[in-house]
């Protein structure tokens, strides 16, 4: 009886402990997550306010006036996020593709993998003053393909060494299998591995179109800005997160107000980027003769 009721105290203090940090964790849980619910619920009631048809098909009002809108820097941040996509994306899948096929235990994968991470860490406005150099002081003015050109640098890393972590997870018989059939190895990597993992990989995509899309700093140095509609790619172009930043610091209320609908709608997009690549993790995935 003693050695039975001595197991049970055991397990009770077990079970107590078990309760007891679980409970701790939650609360972790909540802490983490606090700031950004915080966030997402303030943007969300001081953009909603002033979101109206006319924010998202009127250009700018002027200085003092009432109404007006920021469709161009709608317009313009797309236009922007798609010519980074243009060059990151391939860039980045090739990278990662590189990084984790061939890069086991070679010096210049190590080389690669070490650059990459260096350059995922390096501060954005550092990116846009490389970007200046190379692209906009030879043009001689700030452009659209300047703004793409910084953007699609700072989509790389997020994107190759996504691409990398997520191509290793394909288990090694899949490709042995591949081999043994007697299919070229860069077809089994592009049919086989890299195919097998695009839902995955457009993960890596997603998470890098995110952060290209909120880039202020880059921006400021090499698309510069605009009040009104671009007319063409060697042209300055307006965005969203230079328009938000240049609408936040002035004094007048009516473009403050644009100002916080212009995050409201930034946040939305990040948020609906996030839950479609949630969607498309989740979706499965039908092998197709």
């Amino acid at each position: 009886m003693n050695i039975r009721n001595q197991l049970a105290a055991n397990d009770g203090r077990r079970r107590l402990k078990n309760q007891i940090m679980c409970a701790f964790l939650f609360l972790a849980a909540i802490v983490a997550i606090a700031p950004l619910v915080s966030v997402f619920v303030y943007v969300v009631q001081r953009g909603y306010q002033a979101m109206s048809w006319d924010f998202f098909t009127q250009l700018p009002a002027a200085v003092g006036s009432s109404g007006g809108g920021m469709a161009n820097a709608i317009t313009g941040t797309m236009v922007l996020v798609a010519l980074a996509s243009l060059i990151g994306v391939p860039v980045g899948i090739c990278g990662g593709l590189y990084l984790s096929e061939f890069g086991a235990n070679s010096k210049i994968a190590s080389t690669l993998r070490f650059g990459v991470d260096i350059l995922a860490s390096v501060p954005s406005i550092i990116v846009g003053l490389f970007a200046y150099a190379v692209v906009v002081m030879p043009m001689k003015r700030p452009s659209a393909l300047a703004g793409g050109f910084a953007l699609a640098i700072l989509m790389i890393p997020t994107v190759a060494r996504t691409s990398e972590a997520l191509l290793k997870l394909v288990p090694v018989h899949i490709r042995e299998a591949g081999l043994a059939l007697g299919i070229p190895r860069w077809k089994v990597i592009i049919f086989i591995v890299l195919r097998g993992s695009m839902g995955a990989i457009i993960t890596g995509i997603m998470l890098g179109i995110a952060r290209a899309a909120g880039e202020t700093a880059p921006l400021l140095l090499t698309a510069a800005g605009s009040q009104h509609w671009s007319h063409g790619l060697d042209q300055p172009i307006a965005s969203l997160p230079v328009q938000i930043y240049t609408f936040a610091i002035s004094p007048y209320d009516e473009w403050q107000k644009q100002a916080w609908a212009g995050a409201f709608v930034l946040v939305l997009f990040v948020f609906v980027l996030n839950i479609g690549t949630r969607l498309i993790i989740k979706r499965p995935t039908i092998a197709k003769d």
